[in-house]
């Protein structure tokens, strides 16, 4: 697809989407739908403003922001959708309508009614945003070929993301993009991540460029080209005000597919091709025996600063030594190892199956043998989950550059410190954690960390710290986001939260429970709304997705010191060792990592209301699960504790049974059973029954809130 065809489809999306968004405002009265009226409005605008930024539409981008700010307090119950509120909100929708009309006619600056209209409309809208006035540029520009003079040598670095394609862009239209801004000097496509054509993705992007543009424009206008991708892509921009340090740090990224010290150099833009050449000639005619390194050739002609070729021949050493490990390893396909971990779980079930059967049988050669085979199906899972773990550091990586952006679109200057990169977790939840740590690091950097001048006055250095640390902690795996920032202001979340009607005024809450407010859906103390942040997207999704992954989020936070975000997450999704317990009829497996001990209450427990305990002079809180769950029958006399310990909590688990450990393959829940509270997922037991897997940290949550009824009939499971 070319620009042109691009700006076709930019077109035709947008007259659907407005059309979409007359018809919600139509339909605003209908108090049924009210809210996804207002959802399918705001969507609307916002992918119009996403779009128009991917092809330098500033007049429709700048227009769309104000009407998005006033929409989002619309969806933020903060305005109402009354009659008048509706009538200036088609009259905006008329105007986008125009502005589009007037880019697809290719006219660069609208005429003066349209440029009036648009400015009336800015004053009208910036009444709802506490009558400060916006300014706005209401033009409809088309990105032209920039001017040939003053044009200056700037190199691009570009990996796309996987999803690129998914998501309806086209990586070569952004290479075309560039084309129109000035003079392409070199492309090269890295295509290191594509994988065998047995194993690609026709849905999947594996591309990147290494880009030489000279061109007029500013850096901020070449980065605005790829504005529609940039939370999916890893973009470089280097050119005049780079410092050596930002060379050396793109050639340490880049991938490893050439060890020749010129091509690397060419590569990330600090040597032209023509330099390499008469460097290669001088080396070439020197008498023989007397021939500098290339490396020291570049340094005398003052072609290339020192420490950028140090760094390129430390990449080359890397490479070379990557490429001899690799030669004795075996790759393989990611499908296949999944595979064998599922037939590893039906082995796990069967082994478990034919213990049951010995037991029965009672012949002591055959439970020698089952006892046997047992240890040795778990020695084969255990291989076997090992070629699914990988480190995190290739994903704590990647913030290296998330940092850089973003603290320089902030105008802070912030230091990224990471440790425990070696440690090990699942591929599969490695994928699946990126955008929650994602979202963790991007609220540090802009919420966190102060300005240079704020930190001045409280006596810290001027450039912030923002730390990425892993570790292992009981079975589990911690993942540290932390910052010296000004921490959370448990006083204004506070008052937001009693605002939104979160809480009661007179309601006195740990600070545990504070913290745990920012993750409601829509909760942000920002003052202001930028690009970045401010509209309480976000934190809410990370508890989501943690939650999916079997995990949790503990926040510890000290005012004007900092704060610490800590993702508990399993090893693995695939197999666990597993405790087994009993609730009448109903068997319940506990994750055998979050056993700390187990009590026997001969005595009885206390009456119901007071779920608490004395164990060895500390208090141990705990709830009854039969109640939680709501499973038919009297208790039993004698009933036993579980004490579980998750991120530094303990409390117990009444069961009336223990039944011992047990291999467990854990079996997703299906559809209807997703919104399930309190259970993870299911596993089938060595005699064909089903046992559920108890969510150890939703139960926490229950525990900390004093939720310790029966759930609703909606959640209810067990009957």
């Amino acid at each position: 697809m070319n620009l042109d065809q691009a700006l076709e489809t930019f077109f035709a999306e947008a007259r659907e989407l407005l059309q979409a968004m007359e018809d919600a405002l139509l339909a605003s009265d209908d108090a049924d739908s009210a809210e996804d009226n207002v959802n399918a409005i705001f969507r609307a605008a916002h992918t119009i403003k996403g779009s128009a930024g991917l092809f330098g539409l500033d007049g429709i981008v700048a227009f769309t922001h104000v009407l998005e700010s006033v929409l989002d307090r619309v969806r933020a119950g903060e305005l109402g959708l009354d009659a008048d509120l509706t009538s200036l909100l088609l009259s905006c929708r008329d105007q986008l309508c125009a502005l589009v009309e007037l880019a697809a006619q290719g006219i660069a600056e609208p005429d003066v009614a349209t440029a009036t209209a648009g400015a009336d409309l800015v004053q009208r809208l910036s009444g709802y945003l506490g009558g400060e006035s916006v300014p706005v540029k209401a033009t409809a520009q088309v990105a032209q070929p920039a001017a040939r003079s003053d044009q200056v040598h700037w190199h691009v670095s570009v990996r796309f993301g996987r999803d690129t394609l998914r998501n309806g862009m086209d990586p070569v239209s952004f290479v075309r993009y560039l084309a129109t801004l000035g003079e392409l000097v070199h492309v090269e496509t890295i295509a290191t991540g594509l994988p065998e054509a047995a194993a690609m993705d026709p849905e999947t992007c594996y591309l990147g460029f290494e880009i030489g543009l000279r061109t007029a424009v500013t850096r901020e206008r070449i980065e605005d080209v790829f504005v529609f991708v940039k939370d999916d892509c890893d973009l470089r921009v280097l050119g005049p005000g780079n410092t050596a340090d930002d060379y050396v740090q793109l050639i340490r990224s880049m991938p490893d597919e050439d060890t020749r010290l010129g091509e690397i150099l060419v590569s990330c833009g600090s040597l032209s091709r023509e330099s390499l050449d008469l460097a290669l000639e001088q080396q070439s005619v020197a008498p023989k025996g007397m021939a500098h390194p290339l490396g020291e050739i570049l340094v005398q002609r003052g072609t290339v600063e020192p420490k950028v070729v140090e760094a390129g021949l430390e990449k080359q050493r890397q490479t070379r030594e990557r490429r001899t490990q690799e030669g004795q390893s075996v790759r393989v396909d990611a499908t296949k190892l999944d595979q064998l971990i599922d037939l590893v779980g039906e082995l796990v079930i069967a082994g478990s199956s034919v213990g049951m059967i010995g037991q029965k049988a009672g012949i002591s050669e055959l439970n020698e043998a089952v006892s046997t085979l047992a240890r040795l199906v778990e020695g084969v899972r255990d291989r076997a989950l090992q070629l699914r773990m990988v480190q995190i550091g290739g994903t704590f990586n990647r913030f290296k550059r998330v940092v850089h952006d973003v603290s320089r679109e902030l105008g802070k200057d912030i230091d990224l410190l990471i440790s425990g990169e070696d440690t090990e977790l699942d591929k599969t939840v490695v994928e699946q954690i990126n955008d929650p740590l994602t979202h963790l690091v991007r609220n540090s950097i802009d919420h966190g960390i102060e300005s240079a001048a704020e930190r001045a006055t409280r006596g810290k250095p001027a450039k912030g710290t923002v730390r990425l640390n892993a570790y292992h902690d009981s079975g589990n795996i911690v993942i540290e986001v932390s910052d010296d920032g000004g921490g959370l202001k448990r006083e204004r979340i506070l008052a937001k939260a009693v605002e939104r009607g979160l809480i009661a005024p007179e309601q006195t809450l740990s600070d545990s429970e504070v913290y745990d407010l920012i993750f409601e859906p829509g909760f942000s103390t920002a003052a202001a709304v930028t690009n970045l942040s401010g509209r309480g997207v976000g934190l809410d999704v990370v508890k989501r997705n943690v939650a999916a992954l079997r995990g949790s989020i503990e926040v510890n936070s000290d005012e004007g010191k900092g704060t610490s975000f800590k993702v508990h997450l399993p090893l693995t999704l695939a197999i666990i060792d597993g405790f087994l317990v009993r609730i009448a009829d109903s068997t319940f497996v506990v994750p055998l990592d979050m056993v700390d001990e187990c009590l026997e209450m001969e005595r009885g427990l206390p009456p119901t209301g007071r779920d608490y305990l004395n164990v060895r002079g500390q208090v141990l809180p705990f709830v009854r699960l039969r109640d939680v769950f709501g499973v038919a029958g009297g208790s039993q006399l004698r009933q036993s504790i579980v004490v579980v310990k998750q991120a530094g909590k303990r409390f117990g688990l009444v069961v009336d049974t223990l039944l011992g450990e047990a291999q467990t393959v854990i079996k997703p829940l299906g559809k209807m059973f997703q919104g399930l509270k309190g259970i993870s997922g299911s596993t089938i037991l060595g005699d064909g029954k089903v046992a559920l897997i108890l969510d150890i940290p939703a139960l926490v949550e229950r525990v900390e809130h004093g939720e310790t009824a029966t759930l609703g009939k909606k959640d209810r499971l067990v009957a």
